[in-house]
């Protein structure tokens, strides 16, 4: 069994998960950490989702969306490309979202998280 990386810190322009520094934004998914091309929440489309939507229910059940500093909507496309999905939405703003990350995936929980740097 695979251990879910925590993340220890954000801001600067990224983050630091399990020991190492990640600059720009990132998704975690099956408790693999890999860069992720958003760069702020209007650029967001389903595209940014295709690792998510490849990897399907058995690994993610939803998706814990940070926004950046301040928590705004995520754009309709997104919802409904992941809503089509059957998969679940949380938006927050980023600093949100990396905590509750850390406590879903301590308790085994099939999350995502989209972290989008700041």
């Amino acid at each position: 069994m695979r251990v879910a990386p925590g993340v220890e810190a954000y801001g600067g322009g990224g983050f630091r998960v399990a020991g190492l520094r990640y600059a720009g934004s990132i998704l975690i998914l099956d408790d693999l950490v890999r860069p992720w091309a958003a760069t702020d929440l209007k650029a967001l489309t389903p595209d940014l989702f295709a690792p998510v939507f490849d990897a399907g229910l058995q690994t993610v059940e939803f998706v814990l969306l940070g926004t950046g500093p301040s928590v705004a909507p995520a754009p309709r496309p997104v919802r409904d490309a992941l809503q089509a999905a059957g998969l679940g939405l949380e938006v927050m703003s980023t600093p949100e979202a990396c905590r509750l990350y850390n406590l879903m995936a301590e308790d085994g929980r099939r999350v995502a998280a989209a972290l989008i740097a700041f």
